[in-house]
């Protein structure tokens, strides 16, 4: 007998995935005037709202909540916002968090109806990864641009969405962008893959904890802002992973995150 805890669980997760996906589609269609007649913030504030209903839809079917914690390292102007990437989750919910937000992403995602025309309008910084150096050279180039009209850029520095738990793999490009564009990097740590997993139908009942964390102002060489960076970030992951393994009702943890809580003396 399926244990009545994942029937419960399919049937929310399956509930939200129709909403998400039925509103996303409802809200693509009807706010293709916003988008084509009005200013580019308008725009941007509208992804923004869509970040809105996301959560309230995950937070009423799937029993999903969040927690953001730090928002007083966030600075008011522009900042680049370098989070850690596990689910899809981010791809909306920092959106409502950020001043006039922009997002790094992989040219790919223009093929997607609608949502790639809409990338374009909203200013966001596509990247070809065939073209290699150009291509960051491209990013930094992108990411002056929409700097220069006060917006707050988010990247993610691993490039995919990577497990709870698993070891860093953060890339170039993020230290391009703080040596390129001269602001502040603010980063972001979040354990959002326990309750939403990578590659996965269900949405597990919960709270995603969102922490920015204090900024790192320009100046420093490339080496050592990285270190900087990714030592915050998988740190604060760290007591994250373990603050969710040790509550009430903790999710399912992925081999990558039983691995690093052993290795963290807590298996």
């Amino acid at each position: 007998m399926i244990p009545r805890v994942t029937v419960i669980t399919t049937v929310r997760s399956a509930l939200f995935t129709g909403a998400f996906f039925a509103t996303t589609a409802v809200m693509s269609i009807i706010g293709a005037p916003v988008f084509l007649f009005f200013p580019q913030p308008i725009g941007v504030g509208y992804t923004q709202l869509w970040g809105r209903v996301s959560l309230f839809l995950l937070r009423v079917l799937a029993g999903v909540r969040v927690e953001v914690r730090g928002l007083e390292h966030l600075p008011a102007g522009p900042a680049l916002i370098a989070a850690k990437h596990q689910s899809a989750f981010e791809t909306f919910a920092l959106l409502p968090l950020l001043v006039c937000p922009t997002m790094v992403m992989k040219i790919e995602l223009l093929k997607i109806p609608l949502f790639g025309a809409y990338s374009r309008m909203t200013g966001m910084i596509l990247v070809d990864r065939t073209k290699g150096g150009v291509a960051l050279r491209d990013m930094v180039q992108r990411g002056r641009e929409e700097t220069a009209k006060g917006r707050q850029i988010v990247i993610f520095p691993e490039g995919t969405r990577r497990p709870p738990g698993a070891p860093p793999a953060y890339q170039p490009g993020v230290a391009m962008l703080y040596k390129g564009l001269g602001i502040p990097t603010v980063p972001v740590a979040l354990n959002s893959g326990l309750f939403w997993p990578r590659r996965s139908f269900r949405k597990y009942p919960g709270t995603i904890v969102v922490e920015f964390l204090p900024p790192i102002e320009p100046g420093l060489d490339s080496k050592a802002f990285l270190k900087r960076m990714e030592t915050a970030i998988e740190a604060t992951g760290d007591r994250l992973l373990a603050e969710a393994a040790d509550g009430p009702t903790p999710p399912p943890l992925p081999a990558e995150a039983r691995a690093r809580l052993a290795a963290m003396g807590r298996g």
